[in-house]
């Protein structure tokens, strides 16, 4: 008779190499029947390369794996969907021209006489959004879901496979405090049936919440192991990055009086906010906090004129931007860093080199309009050297980490000598060790008299990194508190009005 330990999964001496690189070195993971273990680790610590050998996307060079007390070597995903085990990506791999619904139930369509059973496929697609707090139509276009509505149908999809053993990699990362709540009630109500979750995450604050046990990863080797998820986040912090961790944030230097950006009275053409008014001065940094839903991101995408307004005026160093005109704020100096930087801030497939080209066509020509490759390779290297990214400047986007990926992004703006930038969930899936380069790199510019904007969904962040913070409730500006006044009380209270 199996024992209980034997009833869930056993991982032995896993190892794996992609060419010269030693990705994981003899991992060893216990995952026991209702139990959430965190899989912890900065960016390449060997984490989703461990998840993917357990969900048999690829397979390991050593080791080996049991699964209720049987032996287990995945051959394919399908493998481990029939054994009951599924992997949620951190990255989306959703359908964005299907229904909800469609996405949900994409490769396993429920069938009724022979035809396909839409019905009953929107009826279990509204029930399990519903215990996720998305109240929305299952046959919704997924394409006209903002990131963190997209994020609740992935994991829709995977609550619905009735899986034994759920990985969920930054299951967060999109969400606001509400949805991760909900979230949260559904893990706690599948582990009381016996459902096992391996959760992988940056937000340290959530694994004492969630979690049973801690494992470590670093540079592809296990180096801790915690009996208790009830573990200070300091040191935690500790086992990812091999040093002590003395400030995540950066001290602040004092803004000018001098006023940089200018919004009065904005209000958006689909009525996700209305009747903003706001001052940012040079050196300063304006925190934008809401939860989800409140149109912080419709705001800042408002104000750098990729969204139309129906009335209301941006300003950027007196000089007044034509509405919804993004080539008018950029030539202004207006930046923005947007919410989803592979959706909207790098193309992927294209090379860091030309990635930052992209934003700066008018340094990397010639005279004669001709793009001039020497002069693309300069420039990227030497915003690279600024940016401290990690890569070759022909490697492609995608190869990089997310954390880099993210300094591409804000290095392809910097070339132009912005006024003003405004950075939309800046470390949305970043591991701590790149949140602190990239915290640098924001009081940095502030430091340099530029006007920033920071939104983000992770209060202690907004709080760490403002000097003022803005809080939205439903479109609707609920006040600007101090750095002094601005605590995690005095913004929810705020928030929640």
């Amino acid at each position: 008779m199996s024992t209980t330990h034997e009833r869930g999964l056993s991982v032995r001496g896993v190892s794996k190499r992609f060419g010269a690189t030693q990705a994981l070195h003899s991992i060893d993971l216990d995952v026991r029947p209702g139990e959430v273990v965190a899989l912890l680790g900065e960016n390449g610590a060997g984490k989703s390369t461990l998840s993917n050998i357990i969900a048999g996307v690829f397979g390991s060079d050593t080791g080996r794996m049991t699964w209720d007390g049987q032996e287990y070597a995945p051959a394919a995903p399908r493998d481990a969907l029939d054994a009951g085990i599924a992997l949620i990506h951190q990255e989306m791999r959703l359908l964005p021209d299907l229904s909800i619904s469609e996405n949900v139930f994409v490769g396993r369509q429920l069938m009724k006489g022979g035809r396909l059973d839409r019905k009953e496929m929107d009826r279990r697609t509204a029930e399990v959004l519903h215990r996720l707090g998305l109240d929305i139509s299952p046959r919704r276009l997924v394409g006209s879901l903002r990131v963190a509505a997209q994020q609740q149908v992935e994991i829709a999809k995977a609550l619905t496979l009735n899986a034994r053993l759920l990985i969920l990699d930054e299951p967060t990362a999109a969400l606001g405090a509400e949805e991760t709540e909900h979230l949260f009630a559904q893990v706690d109500a599948l582990r009381a049936q016996g459902v096992s979750f391996v959760y992988v995450s940056h937000r340290l604050e959530e694994i004492a919440r969630i979690c049973d046990r801690v494992v470590v990863l670093r540079d592809g080797q296990g180096v801790a192991s915690h009996d208790t998820a009830q573990v200070p986040v300091r040191r935690l912090v500790e086992d990812m990055v091999g040093r002590s961790i003395e400030s995540v944030f950066p001290d602040l230097t004092p803004p000018t009086s001098e006023v940089a950006l200018q919004v009065d009275g904005l209000t958006a053409a689909d009525g996700s906010f209305r009747d903003i008014s706001l001052t940012v001065n040079r050196g300063e940094i304006l925190g934008i906090a809401g939860i989800v839903g409140a149109g912080r991101t419709e705001l800042v995408r408002a104000i750098a004129g990729a969204d139309p307004v129906a009335r209301g005026t941006v300003t950027v160093d007196g000089r007044t931007l034509r509405p919804g005109d993004t080539r008018s704020a950029i030539a202004a100096g207006l930046v923005l860093v947007p919410e989803d930087r592979k959706a909207q801030g790098v193309v992927l497939d294209m090379s860091i080199a030309d990635n930052v080209a992209l934003a700066n066509l008018d340094s990397v020509s010639d005279g004669a309009g001709f793009i001039a490759p020497a002069r693309v390779a300069r420039i990227a290297r030497e915003a690279c050297r600024t940016m401290t990214v990690k890569g070759r400047v022909d490697q492609p986007a995608r190869t990089l980490s997310g954390g880099n990926q993210q300094k591409v992004v804000i290095a392809k703006w910097l070339e132009r000598k912005p006024r003003v930038v405004i950075l939309d969930e800046p470390t949305r899936g970043i591991d701590v060790g790149a949140r602190a380069a990239i915290y640098d790199v924001i009081v940095g510019l502030a430091a340099q008299g530029i006007a920033v904007v920071v939104v983000s969904s992770e209060l202690e962040e907004v709080l760490g990194l403002s000097h003022r913070v803005m809080v939205l409730a439903r479109g609707t500006d609920r006040g600007v508190l101090d750095r002094t006044e601005a605590t995690d009380v005095a913004v929810m209270h705020l928030a929640a009005v």
